[in-house]
């Protein structure tokens, strides 16, 4: 006897999830996380920020970007909702933000920073999506290991790059035109005075 075919989530679903949750869609299962740790919580953040400057903003660089902090994106025809934990487009493919609550254009780039209770979903499920998707370059940031996995989509394919570990300036693609301080992701505040 064939086992009885599972329902797929649906968004209704999703909104039923209590807001202290992250919750995601993928290939047809909700996923539902807790809000992330500190350690996980600075690392996007401090990524976020170093890059809005430059980018988002103009600041010291070249702009051109929207980054967004854990932007809601419905990819391949809404199927597929995601939450990454930063996301980027550039300002030539996506002119203005969209109205709704969410984004239908996939980003340039995405950025899941790993923790223990979502690294597999992250790396085995999204990343594929991600491809799928057309998003051209991802970022795997680990704040316990202190790395930084750089990947380019090819086809629907994604090579790794390069990885980077520790506290040391990097620079990485599509973000290649500044100096990322890494130490900045996984370090204590400056103090002053």
């Amino acid at each position: 006897m064939a086992a009885p075919a599972t329902k797929r989530a649906t968004y209704a679903d999703l909104e039923a999830v209590p807001s202290h949750y992250v919750a995601e869609i993928i290939r047809g299962t909700l996923h539902v996380h807790p809000r992330p740790s500190p350690k996980h919580a600075r690392a996007g953040s401090m990524l976020g920020g170093v890059l809005s400057g430059p980018f988002d903003r103009g600041i010291d660089g070249p702009g051109g970007w929207w980054i967004l902090d854990e932007p809601e994106l419905h990819l391949l025809q809404g199927e597929e909702v995601l939450v990454p934990d930063i996301a980027g487009w550039r300002v030539e493919r996506m002119p203005e933000l969209p109205e709704t609550a969410y984004f239908s254009i996939p980003p340039d780039w995405v950025c899941e920073v790993l923790s223990p209770s979502t690294a597999a979903i992250d790396r085995v499920d999204k990343m594929p999506i991600y491809a799928e998707a057309g998003v051209d370059h991802a970022w795997l940031v680990d704040p316990i290991l202190q790395t930084v996995e750089v990947f380019r989509r090819e086809g629907s394919q994604r090579l790794l790059l390069r990885t980077f570990k520790g506290d040391r300036a990097i620079r990485a693609e599509p973000f290649e035109a500044i100096e990322i301080p890494l130490g900045a992701l996984w370090g204590a505040p400056v103090r002053k005075g």
